[in-house]
């Protein structure tokens, strides 16, 4: 900037107005310093180093503790993440997708993200990139838990809205069961019963788990006998995997209630010409053509606001955008309902 600003016979200020604040710099001005910048190979200020003199990259981080494509394959994570581009997009921010698995180096990958805050994908307590992620003294949003001091979470309340579906499709049911999200970040597949939810990491299966309890529990049904099958992923595949299992352990299974659509709908597509009472979550346009019972939320809503959150909403730490009653039972033709 000093070499151009000395080819063009201006001051470095007037370099810098040209490219930041060209409405101070007459027209005759600004030609003159991009012809000097030409001259020279001088491609205007560097973005970072702009960022680290005036301390905000104008960059919102989503911190997604699933593969990549996640992103793009799930309708919810579509959903949550078009919420978050609103907000960004209508204050002038970038969207940084920082994805995290179980790699030694997350935490680190987390931490060196130029983000001026962070929203992070419901986790488990012990994720080590949530407390990364609040080591930076960065703004932190947590969608669907844990709830941490210093963090805001927004979320539903997983437990009511399960309670709800559970006492909807376990009714009069003799041998129900559950379709889980994994329990813990090392995602084993596996199907056991009586699983105790106080013990689950993940904060919305621990959550959604002790209400299916709730409901079984105020119905009569003994839990430690209900089945519960866990999934890695939504991926087709691996539920349906999981799903011959269940059914080999409990063949006579007439109520299921299901983590998400998805899995919702593998068990229809996977008992065809059975009676079983089904009832998924999120209300996907496929639950609406296929007749399926399920918890109604709005995903693109919680995530607009989680960055709204993030970028100047609530003060850190503050009360969190309620969301804790925005579900609704979607009852239909999967538990003998109707819309």
């Amino acid at each position: 900037m000093t070499d151009v600003a000395r080819l063009a016979g201006v001051s470095p200020m007037t370099v810098s107005y040209t490219y930041n604040r060209p409405e101070r710099v007459s027209a005759d001005t600004r030609a003159k310093v991009l012809r000097a910048a030409e001259e020279l190979g001088y491609a205007g200020p560097d973005p970072s180093a702009r960022s680290l003199r005036y301390g905000a990259t104008r960059t919102l981080g989503v911190v997604l503790g699933e593969h990549l494509t996640y992103a793009f394959d799930d309708p919810q994570a579509v959903a949550f993440l078009a919420g978050i581009a609103e907000v960004c997009a209508e204050r002038g921010y970038g969207l940084l997708i920082v994805p995290t698995g179980a790699g030694d180096d997350d935490a680190d990958r987390v931490v060196a993200a130029a983000v001026d805050a962070y929203v992070v994908w419901t986790t488990t307590d012990d994720d080590p990139v949530l407390a990364a992620a609040c080591s930076t003294r960065r703004p932190v949003v947590v969608h669907g838990g844990p709830e941490r001091a210093g963090t805001t979470l927004v979320s539903i309340d997983n437990r009511a809205a399960a309670r709800a579906a559970g006492a909807e499709v376990f009714a009069a049911a003799h041998h129900p069961a559950v379709l889980s999200f994994p329990l813990d970040r090392q995602r084993d597949t596996f199907v056991r019963s009586g699983i105790d939810p106080d013990a689950v990491p993940f904060p919305v299966t621990r959550d959604r788990l002790a209400g299916y309890r709730d409901a079984a529990r105020e119905l009569g049904i003994d839990w430690s006998g209900v089945p519960i099958a866990v999934c890695r992923t939504t991926d087709e595949a691996d539920v349906r995997a999981v799903l011959h299992e269940l059914l080999a352990i409990a063949p006579d299974v007439d109520a299921v209630a299901a983590m998400s659509d998805k899995l919702a709908l593998a068990v229809l597509r996977e008992t065809p010409g059975r009676s079983v009472r089904v009832v998924g979550w999120d209300d996907s346009d496929a639950a609406e053509q296929h007749g399926l019972t399920t918890v109604a939320q709005s995903l693109r809503q919680q995530g607009a606001a989680c960055a709204t959150a993030a970028l100047g909403g609530p003060a850190l730490g503050g009360p969190a955008p309620d969301h804790r009653d925005a579900w609704q039972l979607i009852r239909r033709a999967s538990t003998g309902g109707h819309h």
